[in-house]
């Protein structure tokens, strides 16, 4: 019997709309090739539905999605809308409904991409972001708004059960690999919150017994991560620091457009959600060269965490063929256009599947 998924893709704005169809063309190719199906439900939730109706989902969105095997989601944010309203309208609610706490972001130098910084070569890393707590938090407000007293608060949330969990997932990760965890602090400066996940950090990954903890702080991080990047394996961060770091990290790496992110409810409680770590790209959208790299990453990471291991390895090692042969878009010094580079793809799916 044919296993079916049920995965609801979420376009969103801008180039999301380009390189989602583009994934999909190769996840739907290779789950042909592996024998498997994908039935996609597409949501046309994002900005011009907020401009419609005043909101990026409909009220009811968590529920939609709550019977889903995965989201697949594109890019969120659109000129002339402020970023806190799509990302908080959109992105952020389905991440905290569905308690997908950790935000997993690999990077690696790809084949036929070319290293920014020495040493980039040989990286190979993923970052653990926590992803529901932290510095990104509804806890504030704003007072005497228009008025020289004006002013904002804003409120970190760091609880023992969010940093602990997340530790752990790192940690265990680390175990897998290298063995090797940094984890990104600022106790020297932030009194309080930071003290506290270093206390936390410490106590989870002492419990694994064979990882090897290194606390960084996060300044020292950055500038290690430009200059050594070689040096960097498995990081467990912040919200805050884990979304600076990994596109930092991308960036050391060729280009943010091939990175990719899985936020993952880890119990499997709820569905879990993959996206690329570029955001909707409004000078490029409608050009039809964006990147679809970092989409197709998070597609296999999708197809990763749905069993489908296989199919996954498939559609890695096609789009790396692709870039190896020198198919590559404009953000890589490259002349193909998005649909060109998905053609590569499939190409190469199908002459591997024969």
């Amino acid at each position: 019997m044919t296993t079916v998924y049920t995965v609801d893709s979420i376009p969103g704005d801008g180039i999301g709309r380009e390189v989602v169809p583009a994934a999909i063309r190769c996840i739907d190719e290779v789950a042909r090739i592996e024998g498997f199906e994908v039935t996609w439900r597409e949501r046309d939730w994002g900005s011009d539905r907020y401009l419609a109706d005043g909101a990026m989902m409909p009220a009811d969105g968590i529920d939609q999605l709550a019977d889903g095997d995965g989201i697949f989601l594109g890019a969120v944010g659109q000129p002339g809308i402020p970023d806190h309203v799509t990302l908080w309208g959109l992105l952020i609610p389905i991440r905290r409904s569905f308690m997908q706490y950790v935000n997993l972001r690999p990077v690696r130098l790809l084949p036929g991409v070319e290293a920014r910084v020495s040493g980039a070569e040989k990286l190979d890393a993923v970052v653990v972001r926590e992803n529901v707590e932290g510095e990104y938090s509804e806890i504030g407000g704003r007072a005497y708004d228009g008025r020289p007293e004006g002013m904002a608060i804003q409120q970190s949330v760091f609880t023992h059960a969010g940093v602990s969990r997340v530790a752990e997932f790192a940690a265990d990760l680390a175990v897998r690999r290298s063995g090797r965890l940094i984890s990104a602090t600022k106790s020297n400066g932030i009194l309080h919150a930071m003290p506290f996940w270093d206390e936390v950090v410490e106590e989870t990954v002492s419990r694994s017994g064979t990882v090897e903890l290194e606390s960084v702080l996060i300044d020292a991080l950055a500038a290690r991560v430009v200059l050594r990047p070689d040096s960097i394996d498995v990081i467990v961060a912040s919200n805050l620091f884990g979304d600076i770091l990994s596109d930092l990290l991308a960036a050391v790496a060729g280009s943010i457009g091939v990175a990719p992110s899985a936020n993952l409810n880890p119990p499997r409680e709820h569905p879990s959600m993959f996206e690329p770590v570029h955001g909707s790209a409004p000078d490029i959208a409608g050009k039809g060269i964006a990147n679809p790299v970092g989409q197709m990453w998070a597609g296999a990471l999708m197809l990763e965490h749905l069993g489908e291991e296989q199919a996954a390895k498939r559609l890695v090692i096609a789009f790396e063929a692709a870039l190896a042969d020198g198919i590559r878009t404009a953000d890589l010094a490259g002349t193909a256009s998005t649909l060109d580079f998905t053609e590569a793809v499939i190409e190469r799916l199908r002459s591997a599947a024969r």
